[in-house]
């Protein structure tokens, strides 16, 4: 292992779009402390997630891989960690110590807590949802508890959950724990706030920071109700609605529309529409950048951030009302597969870079396995992003394409598989066996409203493209066991 290697602070949000930050061209947003680390750091603006889901994205970016590559395309469980090691593990074993704060999900924690992989994490403090409904075994109920709160109580109300129970708020206390333990050698943290996932429910005085008559309009135009109808057999978990009447699925909002609900009226807590739930997920964002604000305000106050690798990341995205959609599922729009990635670290990381080029969630590890100084193995699918963010390599270039899968996810009937491949210019999304997909010039068309799947006049294009993606599919295929016998 290198000698004087950094700390690393992983801080991942949970379903975070890539426009909802200040200094990355969003004027609603209040984001000064992630703002900050954008003026420090190198920002990605074309990042992708591997999945639109959890337990896929999260095993490909913990392991540099695919999701079908290690066989984690739904979300279930992930139990092939012993042939795919997670980051943490490899680093664990070169002297790093580890550990976790906040959700993993890796495996299903319904009705349990998660079971742990051979996650290397010696510091475990598990939270998933902000539920109450394990025996035991969620650090983030116990800490409500000991505080005098009840989580099943709290989550009812709809002013939503006081900050000061908040499960963001509760990451920063338990990573200031991990941080200021004594100890030999870097320490590798990875938390894992579950903001901004629904339900959309910030702390009222959050949510009164934004105004949802001065919310941007979502991406949505009448003829997404004809396109996402076409899609309807590979359900999305919300019904497609006009931004004026989303169906949202939230304890803090009630199910029947109210008459005040479009867009101009002064909304009520009962509103249901796509600028209140922007307001909302904003709030929500919010609280984040304060926690996280704290959190860097406490590595600098204790001598620790010229030396911390600082890495700001999410998931997959959130629909926000955009196409008539809202959450996740089997969809590939940049609202729900293109996410924020930012890299920091004084004096090594290049600062105020802002990269346009194309790059992965799944290219984190490898990045990480270059800044320790440890071979990358060949199983890993993923690319170092540490020529770019060092200043070695120019930031226009790092991939000509890149892709995203669901593959049976949610326990969705066979032909909800997808796979979606991005290069410089359009958007290819093919839903496997029902004959269906879509493909968008982005340079003319960013919204992605005219699909041209079935125009002749680019035709030529949609060819190319699905070589494009076949190819790259099966450059992604897992090779099997190494080989030690002659070729």
């Amino acid at each position: 292992m290198k000698k004087d290697l950094p700390n690393i602070l992983w801080y991942c949000t949970d379903q975070q779009r890539y426009d909802t930050i200040g200094a990355l061209n969003n004027p609603h947003v209040i984001t000064p402390n992630i703002d900050r680390l954008v003026h420090r750091g190198t920002a990605f603006t074309k990042n992708y997630c591997q999945s639109p889901i959890c337990t896929p994205s999260r095993a490909s970016f913990l392991t540099g891989c695919y999701p079908n590559a290690i066989r984690a395309p739904r979300n279930g469980n992930f139990t092939y960690a012993d042939q795919y090691p997670l980051i943490s593990k490899i680093l664990s074993e070169q002297g790093y110590d580890c550990g976790l704060v906040g959700k993993l999900h890796l495996a299903s924690s319904f009705q349990r807590v998660e079971p742990r992989v051979d996650d290397g994490y010696r510091f475990f403090k598990w939270s998933h949802a902000p539920r109450d409904d394990w025996q035991g075994g969620h650090d983030y109920a116990d800490w409500v508890h000991q505080k005098g709160g009840v989580l099943k109580e709290l989550v009812k109300d709809i002013q939503g959950i006081p900050a000061e129970f908040h499960q963001t708020t509760w990451g920063t206390d338990r990573a200031i724990d991990f941080i200021q333990e004594k100890r030999q050698g870097p320490w590798f943290l990875s938390i894992n706030v579950y903001d901004p996932h629904p339900p959309f429910n910030p702390p009222q005085q959050y949510r009164d920071l934004f105004d949802p008559k001065q919310m941007p309009d979502p991406l949505f135009r009448e003829s997404d109700l004809v396109q996402q109808k076409i899609l309807e057999p590979i359900d999305f978990q919300s019904k497609v609605r006009r931004p004026e009447d989303l169906d949202i699925c939230d304890p803090i909002l009630p199910r029947t529309p109210t008459a005040d609900s479009v867009r101009g009226a002064e909304p009520s807590p009962g509103a249901k529409d796509a600028w209140t739930l922007k307001a909302a997920y904003y709030a929500m964002i919010k609280l984040i950048d304060d926690q996280f604000g704290r959190l860097v305000d406490y590595l600098e106050a204790t001598n620790q951030l010229e030396n911390t690798l600082i890495i700001y990341a999410t998931d997959h995205g959130e629909s926000l009302g955009d196409h008539g959609l809202i959450e996740k599922g089997c969809r590939f729009f940049d609202g729900l597969v293109r996410v924020p990635l930012i890299f920091s670290w004084p004096g090594q990381v290049k600062s105020n870079l802002q990269s346009d080029a194309l790059v992965e969630l799944m290219d984190i590890t490898p990045t990480l396995l270059e800044v320790c100084g440890i071979e990358q193995p060949n199983y890993m699918q993923g690319k170092s992003l540490w020529p770019i963010i060092s200043g070695s390599a120019k930031p226009d270039f790092h991939k000509p394409h890149i892709r995203s899968e669901f593959y049976d996810a949610l326990n969705q009937p066979y032909h909800s598989r997808a796979t979606m491949l991005r290069d410089e210019r359009y958007k290819l999304v093919m839903y496997h066996g029902i004959g269906l997909g879509e493909l968008y010039d982005l340079d003319q068309d960013p919204g992605e409203f005219d699909n041209l799947w079935d125009n002749q006049d680019h035709s030529e294009i949609k060819l190319q493209m699905i070589i494009k993606s076949f190819d790259a599919s099966m450059q992604a295929i897992d090779l099997g066991p190494e080989c030690i016998g002659p070729m």
